[in-house]
């Protein structure tokens, strides 16, 4: 695997990532501030690529044990390899399918940007980005359900998908168990429409849903204060 060397949070993390196949956007750097870890807690991820997610968690919140998982084992290997490097050895990575992987219960946090095209869709002739963006049919449940299994009661479950799967997403997170979700729109800027949302549950809970006001991504000049502070400063999210 050729990769490339860069940084996440404004140069506070050194960041490995492959040249080619799916390329990290702001996506899990988002999803990793709407965690709502404290420190020693234990987290896990689904689909972790190279590790962006975790390693912008374990840099907000110190003392995290947390595992990544991802099903193409040179992913998974450097998604181990930014973690030692940027000091967060209580974070390790195993090349699994989550649906097939038995672990136990015990998880305060899960997480995951899950895959959402449709296969019928057009397909990337880059077998990387083919396995990272293309959603077969009940993956998403498979997904939701393995980590819920493996949540404490009352753990959350956070995921960031387009805004159009939005009502099969909240229906997929009660199948599992999960409820009173909290939506926050990610409004492209403002006047827009969203193009994605994050989603946040409960094990076990029983509120109602709620819809919060959202974040808008850009203003005239380029990133919003409130969103430069997450990407660039690392700042959390709050839901």
């Amino acid at each position: 695997m050729i990769v490339t060397e860069g940084t996440l949070l404004g140069g506070r993390l050194r960041y490995r990532q492959s040249a080619s196949g799916h390329r990290t956007g702001i996506e899990p750097v988002l999803l990793a501030a709407a965690i709502p870890a404290r420190p020693g807690e234990r987290v896990i991820e689904a689909g972790t690529g190279a590790g962006a997610g975790l390693l912008c968690l374990g840099h907000r919140v110190a003392g995290l044990a947390g595992v990544g998982v991802e099903r193409d084992p040179a992913l998974a290997g450097l998604a181990a390899a930014n973690f030692h490097a940027n000091g967060l050895d209580g974070i390790g990575a195993v090349a699994a399918d989550i649906a097939r992987l038995p672990l136990a219960v015990g998880f305060h946090h899960a997480f995951a940007n899950p895959p959402w095209r449709d296969v019928a869709d057009t397909a990337s002739p880059d077998p990387g980005r083919r396995l990272a963006h293309r959603a077969p049919a009940g993956l998403l449940a498979a997904w939701v359900g393995a980590l819920a299994a493996v949540l404490r009661a009352r753990g959350s479950i956070t995921l960031i998908l387009p805004a159009s799967s939005l009502s099969d997403t909240c229906a997929v997170l009660r199948d599992a168990g999960c409820g009173a979700c909290r939506v926050l729109p990610l409004w492209p800027r403002a006047g827009r429409a969203a193009k994605l949302v994050i989603v946040q549950a409960r094990k076990g809970a029983r509120g109602p849903d709620a819809l919060l006001p959202g974040l808008i991504l850009h203003g005239a000049t380029g990133y919003t204060g409130e969103a430069e502070a997450i990407l660039r400063d690392g700042t959390a999210l709050v839901l």
